[in-house]
């Protein structure tokens, strides 16, 4: 119903008989719609000499409500990761029925999950003793089993007056101090049941009918905004779980040195991998290397990438140049769009020697009790670019007890420095290792990520979703 009609609906006919009726609460949203009272005051001289401030007092109602829930809408669709918007959603919907505090059970209908339950000014403990209540003694539970006749918001005024509450029920609400609640359950047309919220109220207590209304609104847009977050977080998932598979799912174990690495998965999915493997005559070749791109095209070329560089590195992996030569004639010949980089080692753990080449990568760091240096390696262009191979090997031994770590440059954007200081932070937090945790590589590579990203995901610099980043670790007794 628009304004206009709204004003023409409401305009007396002839003289009014009550205008005095009571004005709207103004909670978020408004629907014209919604029912007013019925019961009037008797007519005063001022409001029959002034039949439109009825209309206008109605109207403001409703301008300031739509005003409300636009605003709350617009909170909502800002959250750009399902916690948050859960978390939004628990408060405006407090705020839209007067509740003091509430909790908020996702559990969709078909079992893919993720399952989330969780409280608005509750404590861990308080929600425990909520779940302690059987499920089909509340109205969330009956809902999220999907009884019949459960799919409608339900109000309980007065709990503990109740005659059919659950005992153990009433005995929790008396502990925790509520003595009403009000159950929206969360659903939409496509994905189904969602999950549920409920407001718990200090004292008896039941929302107007307008506030119902308005949540209920609310609530629905809510709903279906969930359910694009919560595709989006599979996505994630999926991605995040098919880049780990494309990784190694353990390292080898050979005397002489000990392995450890680190994979930090973009949220869309990245186009970093590593990888370790034994070769004849006691010998290991280590690959860290990074697709351009993000993504199932990324992750799918990393797969076939590190699928070529196993098999080049078995048949000549003495000779590093020769290893990515051949990966960069097979990226030319089956990825001639895609743009990689990769550093390939070959180490004799006996002696502790590695040769090792790189095409547009990252160089190693050294890293020991003397010394933290990167390693000096000859300039390359990227896979994928080279017009002839040009870049020679380079040669280097390493002391007992000294950690190569081999890294991809998601980990330096993930900084949000320049790369002139990201590299200066990757070595001095490399230098200020531990004495006691020099011993392991996992260690060592957990100290670094913990320096360069004191947050564990990203630098208080960085913009921007996430890189995928990669840290191998191999210390040489």
């Amino acid at each position: 119903m628009g304004v206009c009609d709204a004003i023409r609906q409401n305009t007396p006919v002839g003289e009014p008989t009550a205008m005095s009726a009571p004005h709207l609460p103004k909670v978020a949203g408004i629907d014209p719609m919604v029912p007013v009272s019925t019961h009037t005051a008797a007519p005063t001289e001022a409001t029959a000499s002034a039949p439109g401030v009825f209309i206008q007092d109605r109207l403001a109602g409703w301008v300031s409500d739509l005003t409300t829930l636009h605003e709350l809408t617009e909170r909502l669709a800002g959250t750009s990761s399902l916690d948050d918007a859960l978390d939004e959603l628990l408060s405006a919907g407090a705020a839209l029925v007067g509740a003091g505090r509430g909790l908020l059970v996702l559990e969709p209908a078909d079992g893919r999950g993720p399952s989330r339950t969780l409280g608005l000014n509750l404590s861990h403990s308080d929600l425990g003793h909520i779940e302690t209540v059987p499920r089909g003694a509340t109205a969330h539970g009956r809902f999220l089993d999907g009884l019949p006749g459960a799919d409608a918001p339900l109000a309980c005024p007065d709990l503990l007056a109740d005659a059919d509450l659950d005992p153990l029920c009433r005995e929790v609400a008396g502990r925790l101090g509520y003595a009403a609640s009000y159950t929206q359950p969360l659903s939409t047309g496509t994905a189904g049941r969602l999950g549920a919220a409920v407001w718990l109220y200090d004292e008896p207590a039941e929302p107007l009918e307008r506030q119902c209304h308005l949540v209920g609104v609310y609530s629905r847009y809510a709903a279906e905004h969930l359910a694009r977050l919560l595709e989006l977080e599979r996505t994630r998932a999926d991605s995040a779980l098919i880049a780990e598979e494309l990784l190694p799912r353990r390292l080898p174990r050979t005397p002489g040195v000990r392995l450890a690495a680190r994979h930090l998965a973009a949220p869309g999915g990245g186009g970093d991998w590593y990888d370790a493997l034994l070769l004849p005559d006691s010998a290991l070749g280590l690959a860290v290397g990074s697709v351009g791109g993000s993504g199932p095209a990324a992750m799918a070329a990393t797969g076939r990438l590190r699928a070529g560089l196993r098999a080049y590195a078995v048949m000549e992996g003495e000779d590093p140049v020769a290893v990515l030569s051949d990966l960069e004639l097979l990226l030319r010949l089956t990825e001639p769009a895609t743009a990689a980089t990769a550093l390939y080692a070959y180490c004799e753990p006996g002696r502790r020697t590695m040769a090792l080449a790189g095409a547009g990568h990252t160089p190693p760091l050294v890293t020991g009790e003397r010394r933290t240096e990167f390693v000096e390696t000859t300039l390359s262009a990227p896979l994928g670019m080279l017009s002839c191979w040009e870049a020679p090997s380079v040669e280097f031994t390493l002391r007992p007890g000294e950690t190569v770590l081999l890294y991809t440059d998601g980990l330096l954007r993930r900084t949000g420095d320049t790369m002139d200081r990201a590299f200066a932070r990757l070595r001095s937090a490399a230098a200020g290792v531990p004495k006691d945790a020099r011993q392991d590589p996992g260690a060592v590579a957990d100290h670094i990520l913990r320096t360069v990203l004191p947050d564990g995901t990203d630098g208080p610099g960085a913009v921007g979703e996430p890189s995928d980043a990669v840290l191998l670790a191999a210390r040489f007794d």
